[in-house]
């Protein structure tokens, strides 16, 4: 389904942070990526997600290259994959009440009437209470807000759902409310997903297989003080 070759990325062109990655995964496949803070396991989840264009390489889709990214990548391309963010707070806009925000991307994709069956079936399936719904972003616990990032993020149906660092600002329950939540949806849809984290244990009994992020480059990690900082940071 995806497949990611030989992909360089990074904001600065000549010290990217990914460097010569390839990653497959496969339809209703679930793969952890594992690797310390820092190595570029979230840059290489936004170029999944289509939210960052990389330097080099390819990224193919049912074996068929992407060539546009962000608002430039076709719609219905875009809603193929559904991303959460490790901090909520910076990923939801405070202006928004929690109903808008998990709202949010059917509206912008032209699909308004589906909002209120949509919301209410999404509510419940990431255990929000109706009443969280009026409030905005700061007026619940992160638990909370997160939740409502994972049924933004569900949505319109992802086939694919990144999930970079979800649950690593969460207690022990909200984790395992989050990861239940996002099995169901991959059992009644067949959706994919790619889980980043550093945490091991969490990954290898969530996933069907977890990959180290040395394991995925394409040459040995740089050593040394500056040319490690730059492919880590």
């Amino acid at each position: 389904m995806l497949e990611l070759r030989s992909v360089t990325a990074g904001h600065e062109r000549h010290a990217p942070v990914v460097r010569d990655v390839s990653l497959t995964v496969a339809a209703g496949e679930a793969v952890g990526l594992l690797g310390p803070s820092g190595c570029g396991k979230s840059t290489l989840a936004r170029v999944v997600a289509l939210l960052h264009r990389p330097v080099s390489g390819t990224l193919l889709l049912d074996g068929e290259p992407v060539r546009r990214w962000r608002h430039r990548a076709p719609r219905a391309l875009r809603t193929s994959f559904g991303v959460v963010f490790q901090q909520p707070r910076l990923a939801a806009d405070p202006r928004l009440t929690l109903a808008d925000l998990i709202a949010e991307p059917l509206r912008a994709t032209g699909r308004g009437a589906e909002v209120p069956a949509r919301t209410a079936e999404l509510v419940e399936a990431v255990g929000l209470t109706p009443d969280l719904l009026v409030r905005r972003p700061h007026e619940v616990s992160d638990g909370q807000l997160q939740r409502a990032c994972l049924a933004r993020a569900l949505a319109p149906r992802p086939r694919l759902l990144v999930c970079d660092e979800m649950t690593a600002m969460l207690d022990a329950s909200t984790t395992a409310a989050l990861v239940a939540a996002v099995e169901r949806y991959r059992r009644g849809t067949g959706a994919a997903l790619l889980a980043v984290g550093h945490d091991r244990t969490l990954l290898e009994r969530w996933c069907d297989r977890t990959v180290h992020w040395d394991e995925l480059r394409g040459s040995p990690a740089p050593e040394g003080g500056t040319e490690r900082a730059a492919a880590c940071r």
